[in-house]
């Protein structure tokens, strides 16, 4: 041996440091994403009991339920993107894919 420490190695200095692997961005999109699930799971559940009642008085709040369904399909959708779009990033900066 020529006397020199091997666990410590030399980085090149044009390093950043570790990537962490899903990043920041992935992991807000993923998280916001379980909660519309979340969100959504407990709406149709509720949608699915009002519907079985069969009662006329709960109509209103049937469509209100499809209505909210509808703008967290929406949020998904953005949050969907922003995923997609972070996963990318994290290709390019990895080498994986090109800009």
């Amino acid at each position: 041996m020529d006397g020199k420490d091997v666990s410590q190695t030399d980085a090149p200095s044009s390093c950043q440091g570790k990537l962490e692997v899903p990043t920041e961005k992935e992991r807000e999109a993923l998280a916001a994403m379980k909660s519309i699930k979340e969100s959504v799971r407990a709406l149709k559940k509720r949608l699915t009991a009002l519907k079985a009642s069969g009662r006329d008085e709960t109509t209103g709040e049937i469509l209100e339920l499809e209505k909210e369904l509808a703008h967290l399909k929406v949020d998904w959708d953005k949050w969907e993107q922003k995923r997609q779009k972070a996963t990318k990033e994290r290709m390019i900066l990895l080498g994986h894919e090109e800009n």
